[in-house]
């Protein structure tokens, strides 16, 4: 009786037709690398709607209001992380770029031209992306599940749950300066670029090689003598809600530009210490004068594009680019035939000034 008695319930609980499955169907493929310890995701961070009173909050665009009532969130929950043996033993110059969860044309790109991990001089290049969430809730769906998989095949995504947006590119400096100081703090040099630019690393290494990377260093395109643009329809606009400074301190544009180990960290000393600034690139300025460092120019970073001096001539002449470090504002298209026309060893060129 025991027997049929079991027998039914067996029956009962497992319905002819319906075997339960050898394995769970919501198990992906295991990454190739250690996974880190997950820890819990931070709490959803709270608006500050106290901002909300003030007379003036209404009237600014959309943008401008949605910063003033979570600029005091940096606590934001790792979606990608690299593997832990991305900086692992000596690590020459990071390549840190900044995208946007949709550009997979141009990460793509940069990992095959400027950014291809491989030692030159004998120095070791490494690459990862900083990446948010797309801000629509159906895109963030798809490009996440790009991202995760381009972090399984390539392990060099770095995404934060956060909405990638151009006001928040100062967050994404922040959380990537925190990332670094407990997994990569060994890396002697730091690009810190965006996915548009065309970077000649094979000459940042041979500039950087003359310098310390424990002494300071942060060079680019110099901007001074400036400050807030108060129209409302520029993408730069800065009300006086958020600061009421009419001038900007000394800062290198965000475009790209190169940081020693040192800096690093004193841009991590100072961050924490500063209000967010919608401006990544002056925040860092801030940061810098903070802490008593200026940042230098240096004439082969172009963020403003290259100028050709005749219109006999293309701006887009590598022999233009041979010497320089770095020029925004590249379609993918063209970084990858710019790499094609300067890795050539067949490429001649006229006299040239050197620019370092």
């Amino acid at each position: 009786g025991a027997l049929i008695l079991l027998f039914l319930f067996v029956v009962r609980v497992s319905p002819p037709g319906c075997p339960a499955p050898e394995r769970p169907l919501e198990i992906l493929e295991v990454p190739t690398w250690p996974v880190p310890r997950v820890h819990p995701p931070p709490a959803p961070c709270r608006a500050n709607f106290s901002v909300a009173a003030h007379p003036d909050f209404a009237e600014m665009p959309e943008r401008v209001r949605d910063f003033l009532l979570y600029k005091h969130c940096r606590n934001f929950r790792l979606l990608q992380d690299p593997p832990p043996d991305k900086c692992a033993g000596s690590v020459f110059l990071l390549l840190a770029i900044k995208s946007s969860p949709r550009n997979y044309e141009r990460r793509e790109v940069v990992r095959n031209t400027w950014g291809r991990e491989r030692q030159v001089r004998g120095a070791r290049l490494r690459r990862i992306f900083l990446v948010g969430t797309d801000g629509d809730p159906h895109q963030a769906f798809k490009v996440n599940r790009l991202l995760e998989l381009e972090a399984k095949t390539y392990g060099d995504i770095l995404q934060w749950d956060f909405q990638d947006s151009f006001f928040n590119l100062t967050l994404k400096q922040v959380l990537f300066l925190s990332w670094q100081e407990s997994r990569c703090t060994n890396a002697s040099f730091v690009l810190n670029g965006d996915d548009d630019v065309f970077a000649h690393t094979n000459n940042m290494v041979t500039f950087l090689q003359g310098h310390d990377p424990d002494h300071h260093l942060f060079v680019g395109h110099l901007i001074q003598n400036v400050g807030p643009i108060r129209v409302p329809w520029s993408k730069y606009y800065v009300p006086k809600l958020v600061t009421a400074n009419e001038r900007y301190p000394p800062y290198c544009g965000g475009g790209g530009f190169l940081l020693s180990r040192f800096t690093a960290a004193a841009l991590r000393h100072a961050a924490p210490t500063l209000d967010i600034f919608p401006i990544d690139d002056v925040f860092l300025g801030m940061c810098l004068q903070q802490q008593g460092l200026a940042p230098a120019s240096h004439s082969g970073v172009r963020t403003a594009g290259v100028q050709s001096p005749t219109k006999r001539l293309s701006s887009f002449d590598p022999c233009f680019y041979r010497e320089l470090l770095l020029v925004h504002r590249f379609q993918p298209f063209e970084m990858l035939l710019m790499w094609d026309a300067l890795s050539r060893p067949n490429l001649t060129c006229g006299q040239q000034g050197r620019v370092y």
